[in-house]
């Protein structure tokens, strides 16, 4: 029997383009239509930052499908391609140009965009954001041996971008409004490791500081501070965070707080309607608070996990947050959540010197995160320690730290 239903995909994203991929997998017939506003056909992110700027990543490699697969897969692909409006009543999309699109089920995947830095001077020529592919070009063109890079942000992005630009020979001054890189984070401590990797490569950082606002005529030559420092660049990068884009659903009457209100099965208030990726603040059945994840990893999972919602399937969307990051020979993985304003207890297995450990931060001795540098094949006992923490298992510290004791048998 024909399946007459139309599956609606607003953002054509990783996350978007693993619910069209999952849908299928699961045998959904139906129509699917993936819309994204970006001319390219979806991509993954993290290459961005890391090895479309290193050079070690080839650009059709980010793709999360070839050209043929939407095809072949009987999914309509429409990039360039923006939604205007949600009408719910309807079950109803309008696109630019007032076409409209009806919809049994529909996935909003719409992502973030940068935050601006509002100060003037931040719309001259050289002065970027990184979110798209076109944003990565434009900055492996602009950076290269000799650039001066002024970066504003040492959040994952600004930090990742620092080092590849070091790796391309440029000069890297990094501007921070907090003490330390990541620190509210990662904390003092751990912030002071990544502090440390960067000024060993030779990175210049300004913590404390403020941009008071960005000169040049033709095109950016200075950054300006609040404490009247001034910085020489060739090139910027405003890096300051990211807002989800919510505009969509809130239009739409969505309920929106920090990113789209969802359940833990990824469903919103209407029950046609569900989101997944950056902008998908969920209501975490095993963490017990709303948590929106901005990560490589929440985006892959959490659109399949839409999609198998979409088909009525009764999912449990209970992934721990989970990212990873690569700068210089530094390699980390991090995955667990510290409820705000928690009180932690850091704990180091390794060593911290060498770059080769693994953190735990534990709250009354329960396992709530793992940072694992440089030591690998440990994600899965680390993610095995914190959901044992999220049941009330508490675990002895010096075994915690002790490298000789396997971490598979502290979670039982």
């Amino acid at each position: 029997m024909a399946d007459n239903r139309t599956f609606v995909i607003v953002g054509a994203g990783l996350a978007g383009a693993t619910a069209a991929e999952t849908l299928r997998a699961e045998g959904f017939t139906g129509r699917v239509v993936l819309l994204g506003s970006e001319p390219e056909r979806p991509y993954e992110r993290p290459p961005l930052s890391k090895g479309l700027l290193l050079g070690t990543t080839e650009r059709d490699a980010v793709h999360v499908h070839d050209t043929t697969w939407y095809p072949d897969h009987a999914v309509e692909l429409r990039t360039a391609c923006t939604v205007t409006a949600i009408d719910r009543a309807a079950r109803r999309v309008r696109l630019t140009g007032g076409e409209e699109l009806g919809y049994d089920k529909l996935l909003l995947a719409t992502g973030a965009t940068p935050r601006d830095l509002p100060v003037a001077g931040a719309d001259l020529p050289g002065v970027l954001q990184l979110r798209t592919l076109a944003d990565s070009a434009r900055i492996a063109d602009a950076v290269a041996d000799g650039t001066r890079l002024v970066v504003i942000g040492a959040g994952w992005i600004g930090l990742e971008v620092a080092a590849a630009a070091r790796a391309r020979g440029a000069t890297v001054t990094v501007v921070e409004t907090a003490d330390l890189p990541l620190q509210r984070v990662l904390g003092d401590r751990m912030a002071a490791v990544f502090a440390g990797l960067h000024r060993r490569h030779g990175v210049v950082f300004h913590f404390g500081a403020r941009t008071r606002e960005i000169r040049g005529t033709d095109r950016v030559s200075q950054v300006v501070l609040d404490d009247g420092t001034v910085l020489d660049a060739d090139v910027v990068l405003i890096a300051v965070g990211v807002t989800p884009e919510t505009g969509l659903a809130e239009r739409a009457g969505l309920p929106v707080d920090n990113g789209i209100l969802v359940d833990g099965r990824l469903g919103t208030d209407d029950p046609d309607i569900f989101a997944a990726g950056d902008v998908a603040n969920v209501a975490h059945p095993l963490l017990g608070a709303r948590v929106r994840v901005e990560h490589w990893s929440h985006a892959l999972h959490s659109g399949p996990a839409a999609a198998r919602a979409m088909l009525g399937q009764d999912i449990r969307y209970d992934r721990l947050p989970y990212f990873f990051t690569d700068q210089y020979d530094l390699g980390m993985e991090y995955a667990g959540w510290i409820p705000p304003g928690a009180a932690t207890e850091l704990v180091i297995r390794g060593d911290l010197d060498r770059l080769e450990f693994v953190a735990f931060w534990t709250i009354d001795g329960r396992v709530a995160a793992g940072m694992n540098v440089n030591v690998w094949d440990v994600t899965d006992p680390i993610q095995d320690l914190i959901r044992a923490g999220l049941a009330g298992t508490r675990v002895d510290r010096a075994a915690l730290e002790d490298p000789a004791v396997p971490l598979a048998a502290l979670s039982s």
